[in-house]
């Protein structure tokens, strides 16, 4: 391995990771609207891998904020299992020199780094209810997420937000279970999720989707739709694919029925493709 220094993004965008522009835009959104409202508090990140997300909040940090970040970087994993994920996935690419580098292309400072399991913030170094967003996108074992709810909820504010990745991913089953367990056993209420993520409340969750709603968002290109889930009333974002250029082709089949687009829009992205296929078959 070269001793040489990463080279510097130029972009965020030009960091590796898995940060998609629906989850920026929102991201963005609750982060500005809560500064705007004159609603404090700190900033903390569960897995950062090499800061493509971490630079986006860094951008929210107002005076007086701190950041957080937690992640093992390229410290060893505490147990076998959480190793192999590791190894399966990016042992060879996550490092906290490159995290750092890439982090301080785009801001001054760095925020504060715990390297080590994200378990650790357990033992109450995030002062309980300090932080109005919290980010979770760490190990993806069932054990793993739910204890990093469980740091998330003591660290969230009353009316703090929390964005748990991964919860829909076929191969995250463990994240999935973690996610709903909390709404349906531990008062997690939803507020809006996208294909990649969860954004969820222990506050009053109808004020947040109030937040969301100032928004025109299918006027800005995206997919908006409206779930009852455990009671709650929640939203799905997703980005609107622009039409193909060009005429439209010809054909005698009627257009999508709503109730089709919800369903290939509500399954896992393995049984969409399957059903995309089927569907352009028939």
């Amino acid at each position: 391995m070269s001793d040489s220094a990463p080279s510097a993004p130029v972009t965020p965008d030009d960091v590796p990771g898995w940060f998609f522009p629906v989850d920026q835009a929102a991201f963005a959104w609750f982060l500005s609207r809560q500064t705007d409202a004159g609603t404090t508090g700190d900033l903390l990140e569960l897995g950062a891998y090499l800061g493509r997300s971490a630079i986006l909040l860094g951008d929210h940090l107002q005076p007086g904020e701190s950041f957080t970040v937690c992640d093992l970087f390229d410290s060893e994993a505490p147990d076998s299992e959480n190793s192999a994920e590791m190894a399966m996935s990016y042992r060879d690419s996550l490092t906290r020199r490159a995290f750092e580098a890439n982090y301080l292309a785009f801001h001054p400072q760095l925020p504060t780094v715990i390297q080590a399991p994200t378990s650790v913030l357990a033992d109450g170094r995030i002062r309980t209810g300090s932080c109005r967003f919290v980010h979770v996108d760490a190990s993806h074992l069932y054990e793993h997420v739910a204890g990093d709810i469980q740091v998330a909820r003591d660290a969230l504010a009353k009316e703090g937000l929390v964005a748990l990745d991964d919860y829909r991913s076929p191969h995250t089953p463990g994240v999935s279970a973690a996610v709903w367990e909390a709404v349906f056993d531990h008062g997690l209420k939803p507020v809006l999720l996208t294909p990649e993520k969860f954004y969820g409340t222990w506050g009053d969750a109808d004020a947040l989707t109030r937040v969301l709603l100032e928004r025109d968002w299918r006027g800005e290109g995206f997919r908006m739709d409206e779930e009852l889930i455990a009671g709650q009333v929640c939203h799905r974002l997703a980005k609107d694919p622009a039409p193909a250029p060009g005429p439209a082709p010809r054909s005698s089949a009627p257009q999508r029925s709503a109730a089709r687009r919800l369903a290939l829009d509500v399954l896992p992205p393995f049984a969409t493709r399957a059903t995309r296929r089927a569907l352009r078959a028939a």
